[in-house]
């Protein structure tokens, strides 16, 4: 038989049964649909973490105090941490360091008129707006003036002007950080993602070890690398460095080095773990769609098999006979394959909008799953096929 012969006959011996038809294709939807949302899910997620951490900063680098001889506890502040201002002025003058940003970092109430918040303060310099990634919304960031003469000015994050009611027309207004006067002189661009990276202010570095912390010490130091390829070599230089300050030569180094391109380097081989594990959940569906079809292609070949002898009796073959069912198996899980991809790519535009990270559409994923699907109809589908091809004419008349 031609194909087309063996599609039409196979189209119009399911459309009988609709019902029967509809039902049958269940599993393979529920499988299809499965896979495309949650591998789509994984991605998106996936994509929202990933812009996350770039948007924290440019080829970032953060070295974070360790724990010191006294045993204080890592970069706590007060205490005699690891990192000092000198230790980022070092860092500062290293080949591959395009800009530093050391961080003082504490918490104080904040007041703006009748409004106040506890909220994170980060004494820092001029670097912190480049290293980090902000953009200003409204005002101006520190600069080196504001540093060298210890200046009591103020920039806000978008969130922090949020909570205290403060706008574009605030700026040159006095706020109060831990009781003291400063001048609100910038509101930064809100950055989202984190609930920290909004809700902070920055004041100069110089003025957070006068006013808060009486010591040289720093919380952390940010550097952003020339470029995406030096980060490696940055970060060895960093090692060697602060190694030689701090005279460690036993190897237990003080302190830690984190980069962007390790954090993104783990969020992409969790998230290829992650799409395979769902992935392979939602297989399972596609299993079970296939146990259905293999079932009612079974519960048909016996309905039939009058049809079968009759069909064998006038000229019918063998692998007529398969042809004519395989296809109708194909035709089952194609269908139902083609429907779920359809549920799939709606749930995956709904969820991502809801989540946040936008809609994600993977063709590649699109074709495993049709191509999962055939396969689901050809495994399944052969059994039933196979025992109708084999029947004997002269019994399959005689069969009641």
């Amino acid at each position: 038989m031609k194909v087309g012969d063996l599609i039409g006959l196979a189209l119009s011996r399911l459309g009988t049964g609709k019902l029967r038809t509809a039902l049958t294709m269940l599993g393979v939807i529920i499988g299809v649909a499965s896979v495309v949302a949650l591998v789509s899910v994984a991605q998106g997620a996936t994509a929202g973490i990933s812009n996350q951490l770039q948007s924290l900063g440019t080829n970032l680098l953060t070295v974070s105090p360790g724990f010191t001889r006294t045993g204080a506890t890592r970069g706590a502040i007060g205490s005699a941490t690891t990192l000092t201002v000198d230790d980022a002025n070092a860092l500062a003058s290293l080949d591959g360091v395009a800009v530093t940003a050391p961080e003082l970092t504490t918490s104080k109430l904040v007041i703006a008129g009748s409004q106040n918040e506890t909220a994170r303060i980060i004494g820092t310099t001029p670097g912190y707006l480049t290293v980090f990634a902000y953009q200003m919304w409204v005002g101006s960031f520190l600069n080196a003036a504001s540093v060298d003469h210890k200046l009591r000015v103020a920039v806000i994050g978008a969130t922090t002007a949020d909570n205290l009611s403060l706008t574009d027309a605030s700026i040159g207004s006095t706020i109060y950080i831990g009781g003291l006067p400063f001048e609100l002189i910038g509101i930064t661009q809100p950055k989202g993602g984190s609930t920290t990276t909004d809700d902070q202010v920055m004041i100069p570095l110089s003025t957070a070890h006068e006013l808060f912390i009486g010591s040289n010490s720093v919380s952390a130091i940010g550097l952003s690398a020339t470029s995406q390829d030096e980060i490696s070599t940055v970060s060895a230089e960093i090692t060697a460095t602060l190694e030689q300050r701090h005279g460690i030569t036993n190897g237990v180094d003080d302190f830690t080095i984190a980069n962007q391109a390790q954090l993104l380097g783990t969020v992409s081989s969790v998230s290829d773990v992650l799409t395979l594990l769902l992935a392979g959940i939602a297989s399972i569906s596609l299993l079970v769609g296939g146990i259905g079809i293999m079932n009612i292609m079974l519960v048909s070949v016996r309905e039939r098999t009058r049809e079968i002898g009759i069909r064998k009796a006038i000229g019918a073959r063998g692998r007529d006979i398969l042809s004519q069912f395989l296809v109708e198996a194909l035709a089952l899980s194609l269908a139902g394959g083609l429907i779920g991809i359809g549920v799939g790519v709606l749930a995956s535009f709904v969820i991502g909008s809801y989540a946040g990270w936008g809609f994600i559409f993977s063709p590649l994923t699109v074709v495993i799953a049709v191509g999962f699907s055939l396969i689901v109809g050809i495994v399944f589908g052969v059994w039933p096929a196979s025992q109708a091809a084999r029947l004997d004419p002269v019994v399959a008349l005689r069969y009641e």
